[in-house]
């Protein structure tokens, strides 16, 4: 960076003791904020020499001293000098704030992931085991930890300021920020970009407890239902167990582990099949067509909620195998099929 690392840390808490500057409490805000104030440094270099040049030109050149004007010619090696400089100072910043952005962007493979809804005028945070939180936000210290994000009305912009990262949150498409906090307290949440008239309120707290804590927490707050047991339920009764049983004869592809992997189309063209191919091919399954199947399966669109969009990804990408999908069809054909006991009171019609 430039600069003493004892003279960095007191710049640092200087400011936020100050409460110019949000406290550093993720791995990528000392990054982030090195690229910031090189900007400021860079800035202000620049800001000075020419405020120091027009100084200096304004008293040499001026009309008692220089009452007529003198020409002067150009120099080929101060227009290089003075182009050549800034463009390498400039990429210099491109490659420093590309290679920062990769980082920012591309989450570690075994970062957990916690889904978050904004809505007008709130956030709800779905975590896998079933916990739910409004406006608020709990997570281990020293994990990383993936937000995948959707809005369900307009847009909005996720923001935690203390951790450096701010991402759109936008109707009808997954977005996703990772971070992994390093030190235990409370942060703010926001969000950034104006969504109405209660936008202001739209706030929230962030709670990053030792890894202890934070599985006592766990069990304190779950549901008693995962969101891929959820997932399970909505599964069986919407019907989607009678097409994708994984048997070579099934009218639907196999889900079975195909979370993760590539997928052949129809049209020849291969996906990765990730949380948002999932809930498109749910809502827009006409689109996103297996190749070897034919385009029968209906769309979902309006018929469930963001809610249970989540709850169906996520059982998908915890199914492994189809035994539990042939035992929930079985079930529910079984309950199809078995008699009817009369209720006291009624008869049967013959």
């Amino acid at each position: 960076m430039g600069i003493s690392p004892v003279l960095w840390h007191f710049l640092v808490k200087w400011l936020h003791s100050s409460a110019l500057f949000p406290a550093e409490a993720s791995t990528i805000a000392p990054y982030t904020d090195a690229l910031y104030f090189f900007l400021i440094g860079m800035t202000i270099v620049g800001t000075l020499l020419v405020g120091v040049l027009v100084v200096f030109f304004s008293i040499r050149y001026r009309k008692e001293k220089n009452p007529v004007a003198t020409q002067v010619e150009g120099s080929t090696l101060l227009e290089a000098t003075w182009t050549i400089i800034p463009l390498a100072i400039f990429l210099v910043t491109f490659v420093w704030g590309a290679l920062l952005y990769f980082r920012i962007f591309n989450p570690p493979a075994n970062a957990m992931n916690i889904y978050v809804v904004g809505k007008q005028w709130m956030w709800k945070a779905e975590h896998p085991g079933g916990q739910h939180e409004i406006n608020a936000l709990h997570i281990p210290a020293g994990k990383p930890v993936q937000l995948t994000m959707i809005s369900q009305d307009v847009f909005h912009s996720f923001s935690i300021p203390d951790f450096r990262v701010k991402r759109e949150v936008i109707p009808g498409r997954y977005s996703t920020v990772w971070f992994q906090a390093t030190t235990p307290g409370t942060y703010h949440i926001f969000c950034t970009q104006y969504c109405g008239t209660l936008h202001a309120g739209m706030i929230g707290e962030v709670t990053v407890l030792e890894p202890k804590d934070y599985e006592k927490w766990l069990q304190e707050s779950t549901s008693g239902m995962s969101l891929a047991q959820n997932g399970e339920r909505l599964f069986a009764s919407m019907g989607c167990n009678a097409c994708h049983t994984g048997n070579a004869a099934a009218r639907g592809p196999n889900l079975a582990g195909v979370y993760g992997t590539k997928l052949t189309l129809a049209n020849g063209s291969q996906v990765l099949v990730n949380e948002a191919y999932l809930r498109d091919a749910i809502l827009n399954p006409s689109e996103h067509i297996t190749a070897g199947y034919a385009p029968i399966m209906p769309t979902y669109q309006g018929q469930i909620s963001e809610d249970g969009l989540i709850d169906l990804v996520e059982y998908i990408k915890n199914m492994q195998s189809n035994d539990r999908v042939h035992q929930t069809l079985m079930t529910s054909e079984g309950d199809q099929a078995a008699p009817k006991t009369p209720v006291a009171g009624t008869t049967q019609e013959r």
